[in-house]
C-alpha cells in the first residue's frame, strides 16, 4: 500500500506522514528530498516552480512508488500534489495508491 499525504505548504504533510509511517511500520519519503538541483536553486531564490519544472520530479516520485509496490513494500509519501495532473502522474487511484488530503483554515495551519 502507498499513502500519499497531500496538501498546501505548511499544513503538516511531513509531520503527519512521519506519524502515519511510524504507526503503520511503512517506509516514509518526503517528496521535497527528491527535487533536482535546478528546482532547489529556483526555490532557494524564491522563483516559483512551473509544471514543467515539476514533471521530472513527479516522475522520480512515481518511480519510487512503483519500486515500493514492485517490492511489496508499503510507503507513506508526503507531497503537495495539489493538481489532479500531478496525482495522475503519481498513480493515485484510491485503491493501491491512496491520498490523504490535509486541509485546514489559515489560523489552524
Amino acid at each position: 500500500m502507498v499513502i500519499v499525504v497531500i496538501g498546501p505548504m505548511g499544513c503538516g504533510k511531513t509531520t503527519i506522514g512521519r506519524l502515519v509511517a511510524e504507526k503503520t511500520g511503512y517506509s516514509f519519503d518526503d517528496a521535497d528530498a527528491f527535487h533536482p538541483p535546478e528546482n532547489v536553486e529556483k526555490m532557494r531564490v524564491g522563483i516559483p516552480l512551473e509544471d514543467e519544472d515539476r514533471l521530472g520530479w513527479l516522475k522520480i516520485l512515481a518511480a519510487r512508488i512503483n519500486f515500493h509496490q514492485g517490492a511489496g513494500r508499503s510507503l507513506v509519501l508526503a507531497c503537495s500534489a495539489l493538481k489532479q495532473s500531478y496525482r495522475d502522474i503519481l498513480g493515485i487511484d484510491q485503491k493501491n495508491v491512496i491520498s490523504v488530503y490535509l486541509k485546514g483554515s489559515f489560523q489552524l495551519l
